[in-house]
């Protein structure tokens, strides 16, 4: 019966927690899209809102597909977890707890549903199961510290991100750099009494 309840509570959390990701990824369901989420989270002070929306939007999308399936456990209910503390601190926080007054009621709810997954594991009817997957400790144990020093970062220094974009693009060769736009310098035109005798002139600087 304990295998039972938890493939319900898999299935619930991860269907649910795939398809808010979706929305934040893709767009669906009248969600917001990529562009919409990076927007947000530039809002939410979050920057640059384009790297932690689409680490967000991945996150939710492949932590809830990952729980639903049963697969590589315990990455799925860690996605999550770390989804639903960064929306509690950066949303909710300051807000009384009911969703209906933007509280972190469901959120809250999520990363208790997610911690009982990651302490209980995903159970027998599960992809792990069934095809005898099991996540060596010493690999689950980096994937914990990875998830939650990016986990800490959102919360308390998210601005080190440009810090890594920018030292990131800084390895990118020249040649795939964007160059920029020739300046273009334009003469005006004639007036019109001279124009039977000095004809119109463009230059062009590059």
């Amino acid at each position: 019966m304990a295998d039972i309840g938890l493939f319900i509570l898999r299935l619930t959390l991860g269907s649910l927690m795939a398809g808010h990701g979706t929305q934040k990824l893709l767009g669906w369901w009248k969600g917001p899209g990529l562009t919409g989420t990076h927007g947000m989270m530039e809002h939410l002070g979050m920057r640059p809102g384009k790297v932690w929306g689409t680490l967000v939007a991945v996150g939710e999308t492949s932590g809830g597909l990952l729980t639903m399936l049963g697969f590589l456990s315990p990455l799925g209910p860690l996605n999550i977890m770390s989804s639903m503390i960064v929306a509690i601190r950066r949303v909710h926080w300051k807000t009384p707890v009911w969703a209906s007054e933007g509280g972190a009621e469901l959120a809250g709810t999520n990363l208790a549903a997610a911690t009982v997954l990651l302490l209980a594991g995903p159970g027998r009817y599960s992809l792990d199961s069934i095809l005898g997957i099991r996540m060596p400790r010493w690999l689950t144990a980096l994937f914990c510290l990875n998830i939650a020093a990016i986990t800490t970062i959102a919360l308390r220094r998210p601005d080190v991100a440009v810090t890594v974009v920018e030292k990131a693009t800084s390895f990118v060769p020249s040649s795939l750099q964007p160059t920029s736009s020739p300046h273009v310098v334009m003469e005006t035109r004639p007036a019109a009494a001279d124009m039977q005798t000095t004809p119109a002139r463009s230059e062009v600087e590059v």
